[in-house]
This record gives C-alpha cells, structure tokens and sequence, in this order.
C-alpha cells in the first residue's frame, strides 16, 4: 500500500520560541535539544521501517541544506529541495506536490515537520498507514492530537461526523479550525471533547492537494507549473530564483486546509506528541527531578528551586538559583534568557525586536 508514499520533512523553519539557543544560523531543528540527536534526525530516523530513504524529500532554506544534509547522508542529494527564502508552508507543500507528480502520478505524500518529538514510533507508523488509506479516497487528512490541557499556542480541529467509508480506525470529517484560541476558548474546545491539538502533519494524494491549490490558490499554481516543468533541466533554479521571491507568503492551514472541500481529522491519542515549541514545552518531554526542575547542559546548583527549567552551553559556566519557582533560564554563551514558564511562548516578541537593529546579530 505504501509503494508510491512518500514523506516529506519540512525543515526550513528558525524555531524562534527557543531562542537564545536556536537561531538564524542553527534553528531547533538542527539542535540536540533533547537526546543526543537533533530533532531532524529523530524525524528521520523516526521513518524507518516505512519509508526508504530514496522516498524521503526535505524541503528547507538554502543556508540550513548544508548542515541538513550532514545529519541525513543516507538521504539522496537531490531529495532535498531548496527554498530561495522563505514563503510560508502553503508554497513548501506545493513544491513538493509538485515535484512529486512530475516522478509518480499516484504519489501520496505525508508532509511532516522536522523539529517535532514523538514517543510512541510504533503508533505513529500505524496511524500513518491508515491516513494513507484514508488519502487514496481523495481526502486531506490531518492528524489531530488529543489535548491534555487547554494550550493557547497551538491551533485546534473541531471533528465532525464520522466518514461514510469503512475504515479501519475512527476518521471524522473536520468541521473548522481554530488557530491559537484565548484561555477561555481553550478550556471551552478541551470540555467539549470533540477538539483535536493541529499536528501539521498532513497526508494526501499529491493531485488531491495540487487541485486544491489550483482552487485556491490559482498564482501559486500557476508558479508550481513552471517551475515543476523546469525540474531536472538546466532552468531549474533560474526558475525558482524568478519565481519564489514573488509568491505570497502563506501558511498551508489559512491558504488551503481551511477551505477546503474533502478535509479528514485521524484522531492521534497516544503518540506523546510535542511541537517542540517553547521552552515550556520540554517539560512535557523531560523527565524533571524531585522539586520539578529540568536541568541540562553546563552545570546547576539549586536551592528552594521548583518547576524551573535551566540549560546552559558551557561546561565552565555554573548557573546558581536560589528561591525561585516556575523560571526558565536559557545560558546559550552570549545571551542569557531569564522569563517565567508562563511567558516563554513570548520570546519571539524579543526576537523580532532584535531584527533590523543594531544588535541583530543575536538572532
């Protein structure tokens, strides 16, 4: 069933909610923020056993492919497909598509992000399995994790009814999406029960999503043609240097899922799923010590310290708390991050302040 599926990592991202560690020069994705391998590698490593490495694509920026490539060598070097600059994921979605109709007509891609962390390997591969299933019917299937708490940084699918099909697993149809609701619109969505977390994991046909592009999408579209028909010619990157530039800078969420006319939500109980997203979120990851802190990296004494996170870069440096709860603080060598747990997702507000100033390069 799985011969013509392929995945597709995006890996172009700059993971600023984990600033000061990843930055422009070494995104999240890049970094060993959990294990011993980086987030890019797990994700790969993470498809083994379903997909072969030639059915593997990579879709990122140019300046982040080198380092990509040295993590994967396994990966073929023309898998990885590069992005002049950066147009949102609607333009990374279509390229891939794209491409991949021009090799398999019957192609059916599971688009994944690179810096995501998955527990439960086997379940996923399960749930990929049956998605693909799904997409065969001409669906856009998304995977919806069950929320644990009511999360404000993540967006939500309201599930529908069930689909008409004999699957082998609960697929409902998906009524809307909400993209990062109040506190009170999440406790709501999280009591009513029928709310799924939005994974941005994807799996459809490649015509299925291509169409739905050229309904929605039509400049796009228009784009992906000309440069699909440029691949493998020595036209292919003067085209998508003219062309990419001028795309419009668009989710695949906003630009296409929400609008769309066959969407399907899988249910993904189960997978120990984190977006990776914030330094709050490694503490649903990490395993904390007795009064609740995570510490890793450079060195930590702590007294009267409680549910705070600490890392440091630098085995010289010692990083001493003393009476502090609920803190994070981030030591990357230049810049030390001191926030509450409950601001961190706030980062990216200071990241975007250092832009296009005269301590950019912190960024």
């Amino acid at each position: 069933m799985l011969e013509h599926t392929y995945a597709v990592i995006m890996a172009g991202g700059g993971g600023t909610r984990l600033w000061p560690v990843s930055r422009r020069s070494h995104p999240k994705q890049t970094l060993p923020l959990i294990e011993a391998r980086t987030l890019f590698q797990a994700t790969v490593e993470r498809l083994a056993g379903l997909f072969p490495p030639e059915r593997i694509l990579v879709v990122t920026v140019a300046e982040q492919a080198e380092t990509l490539r040295a993590q994967a060598p396994d990966l073929l070097a023309e898998n990885f497909l590069l992005e002049p600059a950066p147009r949102g994921t609607a333009s990374v979605v279509g390229l891939a598509a794209s491409v991949l109709q021009k090799r398999d007509p019957q192609a059916v891609m599971a688009v994944l992000p690179s810096d995501h962390f998955i527990r439960n390997r086997d379940l996923f591969h399960l749930l990929l399995r049956l998605a693909v299933d799904v997409a065969q019917n001409d669906y856009l299937v998304t995977l919806g994790i069950t929320p644990t708490y009511p999360a404000t940084g993540y967006g939500y699918i309201q599930r529908g009814e069930a689909l008409p099909e004999d699957f082998a697993y609960p697929v409902y149809r998906v009524r809307r999406f909400k993209e990062k609701p109040t506190k009170e619109q999440a406790h709501a969505m999280v009591q009513a029960g029928d709310h799924s977390w939005n994974s941005g994991m994807f799996i459809w046909r490649t015509q299925a999503i291509l169409s739905e592009i050229e309904r929605q999408m039509p400049d796009l579209k228009s784009a992906l043609d000309e440069i699909s028909a440029s691949f493998g010619t020595p036209e292919q990157d003067p085209v998508i240097q003219r062309l990419w530039p001028g795309l419009k800078n668009e989710t695949v969420d906003y630009g296409i899922m929400e609008d769309a006319e066959k969407v399907a939500v899988l249910p993904a109980g189960g997978l120990n799923w984190s977006d990776v997203g914030s330094w709050d979120s490694l503490f649903d990851v990490l395993l904390p010590d007795e009064d609740g802190n995570i510490v890793f990296g450079g060195h930590h004494i702590s007294l009267d310290t409680h549910n705070s996170l600490v890392y440091g870069n630098r085995d010289e440096r010692l990083v001493v708390t003393i009476g502090v709860d609920d803190l994070v603080i981030v030591d990357s060598g230049d810049v030390l991050l001191v926030c509450r747990r409950d601001q961190a997702q706030h980062v990216r507000r200071i990241v975007d302040s250092l832009k296009n100033s005269e301590r950019e390069k912190y960024t």
